[in-house]
């Protein structure tokens, strides 16, 4: 195992789970290395993994920068498949994470992602460190830069500029926490069911990369980025972002949809 999120293959290829982030450490952690969810994730990964051969399912790319295969895993073992990046999300080893345009397995991560979290399972689950955070906590969130984090609040306002469109959070955009979306991925988001004038009042659940511009901000560019949450009867929130019409099943197959059906099956290094 290379870390939480990276194993080898016994041909040498390096495979990253897609749609999986393994935890890394904040950015004032002063303790052991490696990061102590950072080493339960590899060590998951290693034991969940053992002794068993890989399908491979790729998405739109398969592969990053760096030359390592971006795919789905089934762990096959005695005749059973086991998806592997929901059993990682499940037991708490790491969260959803989307590539853009990768993302054709994202909606049954998030619903696994949602149950473990209200469970409260083992893992990240029952940290602070990864609980949800509050978009009306600006100041909090700029101590938060360059992680990954989740972001809940309601949503004030729409703003409008050249290039970006802005979700602002509060009435004093300068300073409160903005969503931004570059006006090139708009009509991506729009088609995908997201009404962005229909936001104020709602509130809104988005996960990425926390970085500071004029107050702390998250840049989204896939819908699957971002939740649009509502009031249900009984208090709690329901979630009403649409479902993504693009995903198709291999033939003859259930569970999770994937855009390609390119398959590869391999063992993974000794």
């Amino acid at each position: 195992m290379i870390d939480g999120e990276t194993l080898a293959l016994d041909n040498g290829r390096q495979v990253r789970l897609l749609g999986f982030k393994a935890p890394v450490p904040p950015p004032d952690w002063k303790g052991p290395d490696p990061w102590p969810f950072a080493a339960q994730a590899k060590a998951a990964l290693e034991r969940i993994s053992a002794d068993a051969t890989l399908e491979l399912h790729f998405d739109a790319r398969a592969e990053d920068r760096h030359g390592r295969l971006l795919a789905q895993l089934f762990l096959v073992r005695n005749g059973k498949r086991l998806w592997l990046q929901e059993e990682l999300v499940l037991g708490g080893f790491g969260r959803v994470f989307v590539l853009p345009d990768l993302h054709a397995c994202t909606e049954p991560l998030h619903a696994a992602e949602r149950k473990a979290r209200a469970a409260r399972r083992g893992g990240l689950w029952r940290s602070l460190t990864y609980r949800v955070r509050d978009a009306d906590d600006p100041n909090g969130l700029g101590y938060l830069r360059h992680t990954y984090q989740l972001v809940e609040g309601t949503v004030h306002a729409i703003g409008e500029g050249r290039r970006l469109v802005y979700i602002n959070f509060a009435q004093d955009w300068r300073h409160d926490f903005t969503i931004t979306i570059a006006r090139k991925r708009v009509p991506v988001l729009e088609a995908g069911g997201l009404d962005l004038q229909a936001l104020p009042g709602n509130r809104v659940r988005v996960r990425g990369w926390v970085e500071w511009w004029n107050g702390p901000m998250i840049a989204v560019s896939n819908l699957e980025e971002i939740d649009v949450l509502a009031p249900t009867p009984a208090g709690g929130l329901l979630r009403l972002r649409p479902s993504v019409t693009l995903q198709t099943k291999r033939p003859g197959e259930g569970g999770p949809a994937f855009r390609s059906n390119t398959v590869l099956r391999s063992p993974l290094a000794a």
